[in-house]
């Protein structure tokens, strides 16, 4: 209690303080790596204060300890508290003083505020024996989602600590239109209720917040008042009504009231009596005024119970993770809340409970994904809710992963596949329906279809794949198993060709009309196209024979026909397929015969150690050049 292992790490609280009271200063703060505790409200007080009360604890660490051994949903939700050092700290639920804000409430809000304050009185008497001893409106906080909580237990006591002085002690800094001038009086009475120190100061807080006319047609609400300055007026204590029996009266009963409690009490409640409720619940809300049920309702509809409830996935949760149109009629199938009333209020609990790891929950949400996503805006889905599917995918279970990427596919109409997906995109993919691509085809596919009288739409080209996308995309292994390096010219090559098909529909549909007329067609376009082609054919084979008569003219000698007399391959049409396989034979001396020999004598360039052979007689070498 009140040392430094319970400091929250890494909370950041703000400066400026939200409402300062005598013993301590309310400030916002927020823990940034804690997505549970991302907004907090800090009580900050000194560990020293002087008053005959606080000897032993100082007022905020009695609050301190008083929040931490009460725990009631309508009692300030207790988080941490530390010192640090000559400050203390208390950490509780994300709260603003009721006092800023009880002038814009309705009379119904109200309502509804007192039933709160009301049971967490009666719990802290029937259940902790305990008075809270300053029920006023400093004492009361409402939550975001309109809820609220009895705080301000720095002077609450057990029963049995309850005395004369203990009152005495705390007069001064007790809210004093709220203290019975015959306080002390009553308590010297040994069976006198213990209550009725805080039963008076209830009393003197319904007339301070009731105290217009109500516009609203609130059963009872008349009568609850009069009950009220009764017990203000009332010197006997004896006669003055119990907090029990103001739980009691008809004004406590009103629908939407009971609804609250029963959706404030869901736990303690039993199967039955969840299916009965839940089954009529939406059909109930449709009474009232919509902005009145997402400011005081959302927040519980929406909570664990009843996302885990059975009876209530079926009968309310489509109405309420859902919003109709502006301007739209209310159907009683329908959807419960308008879309601007919606993002108002329904919104931030849903971005609350995206961030809660629970697969169950975030199953539920994901269900319902369609219904509510579009009322959120571009950064709330680019910064909040994208990464939470992000992270779904990863998770082992197939079934959260299936509808996290269903989700993600609806995202994706809506942020763009560059946001969602990422990276580089292509046009991989091409229109591979046939296409007709001669005139001549699409007149017989004309002639077709008026016989069958059927029309063949024009089917566009696809368009060519861009080979840059192509070429950053990661290379993937051949079906075959076989690695092959791809060119570029080979994709663009492959993806500026077009696909042409044969007209099977054609030949299937003459077949199948057994037509004469139809085989009549077809016969004269079958021998047409011969025809064209044995013309063809014909001209071909002139060209080639021309060609191969005027080689035959252009040789004079048939010594020309040698190989070793051959043109260059430069000057021949032929190709020569043994060029590469001619021997090359390489010698140090030089043969020169006849007039050879006479042009290599004039020449000064001559090599003078080359053997020269002036003489040759067919029997073997002459004498003469030996002597």
């Amino acid at each position: 209690m009140g040392n430094d292992s319970s400091h929250l790490a890494g909370i950041d609280i703000e400066d400026k303080a939200v409402e300062v009271a005598d013993f301590w200063s309310q400030h916002t703060a927020s823990v940034p790596k804690s997505k549970q505790l991302s907004n907090l409200t800090i009580f900050i007080g000194e560990l020293f204060v002087n008053g005959p009360l606080w000897t032993i604890h100082t007022p905020l660490e009695k609050c301190s300890k008083n929040l931490m051994i009460y725990r009631h949903p309508c009692i300030l939700k207790y988080i941490s508290s530390w010192s640090k050092s000559s400050k203390f700290y208390l950490a509780v639920e994300h709260v603003r003083p009721l006092s800023h804000v009880y002038s814009t409430l309705s009379t119904l809000q109200l309502c509804i505020g007192l039933h709160s304050v009301l049971k967490a009185l009666c719990f802290l008497h029937e259940k902790g024996k305990a008075s809270h001893n300053n029920v006023c409106l400093a004492s009361i906080y409402i939550t975001d989602d309109g809820k609220w909580k009895l705080g301000g237990m720095e002077f609450s006591c057990k029963y049995t600590e309850l005395s004369k002085e203990h009152l005495n002690k705390s007069k001064a800094n007790r809210y004093a239109a709220a203290v019975d001038i015959h306080e002390e009086e009553h308590i010297q009475k040994p069976d006198i209720l213990k209550e009725f120190v805080d039963a008076f100061a209830f009393f003197v807080l319904v007339a301070e917040l009731l105290k217009s006319d109500a516009s609203e047609d609130i059963p009872e609400l008349e009568d609850f008042k009069a009950l009220c300055r009764s017990g203000l007026e009332n010197l006997n204590i004896d006669e003055r009504p119990t907090l029990s029996d103001l739980l009691k009266h008809p004004f406590f009963n009103h629908e939407f009231i009971l609804i609250h409690s029963f959706l404030m009490e869901l736990p303690l409640k039993s199967d039955e009596e969840k299916l009965t409720f839940f089954s009529n619940l939406i059909s109930s809300l449709r009474n009232f005024n919509e902005n009145l049920v997402a400011n005081q309702l959302s927040g519980l509809l929406l909570s664990r119970m009843v996302l885990l409830n059975s009876v209530a996935q079926t009968k309310v949760l489509s109405k309420i993770l859902s919003f109709k149109q502006d301007g739209e009629e209310d159907e009683e199938d329908g959807p419960l809340i308008s879309e601007g009333t919606f993002k108002e209020h329904v919104v931030p609990r849903i971005l609350e409970i995206f961030a809660v790891r629970d697969a169950q929950i975030r199953l539920i949400l994901l269900q319902h994904f369609k219904g509510y996503i579009n009322g959120f805006s571009q950064e709330e889905l680019q910064s909040y809710i994208l990464p939470e599917l992000l992270v779904g995918i990863k998770d082992t279970n197939d079934i959260l992963v299936s509808c996290t990427l269903e989700a993600l596919s609806t995202l994706v109409l809506i942020l763009g596949a560059n946001t969602v997906i990422g990276g580089k995109r292509a046009r991989l993919f091409t229109d591979g329906r046939p296409t007709q691509t001669t005139q001549k085809s699409r007149q017989n596919s004309r002639k077709c279809s008026k016989s069958l009288a059927v029309e063949l739409p024009d089917i566009p080209v696809p368009k060519p794949v861009d080979p840059l996308f192509i070429s950053n995309l990661p290379e993937r292994q051949r079906p075959d198993g076989e690695e092959v390096e791809i060119l570029t010219d080979e994709v663009d090559q492959t993806a500026e060709e077009e696909i042409e098909w044969e007209d099977w529909e054609e030949n299937q549909d003459l077949q199948a009309t057994g037509t004469n007329t139809l085989q009549l067609e077809q016969t004269e376009i079958l021998e047409g196209e011969l025809a064209t082609s044995l013309s063809n054919l014909k001209i071909e084979t002139s060209k080639l024979k021309n060609k191969d008569i005027s080689k035959i003219k252009n040789i004079q000698d048939i010594d020309e026909l040698d190989i070793k007399n051959q043109k260059s391959k430069e000057q021949s049409d032929d190709i020569d397929f043994f060029q590469d396989m001619e021997p090359e034979i390489k010698s140090s001396t030089k043969y020169l015969i006849g007039s050879e020999l006479e042009n290599q004598n004039t020449n000064e360039n001559s090599n003078k150690l080359n053997l020269v052979v002036t003489g040759l007689e067919e029997d073997g070498w002459g004498e003469e050049e030996w002597e």
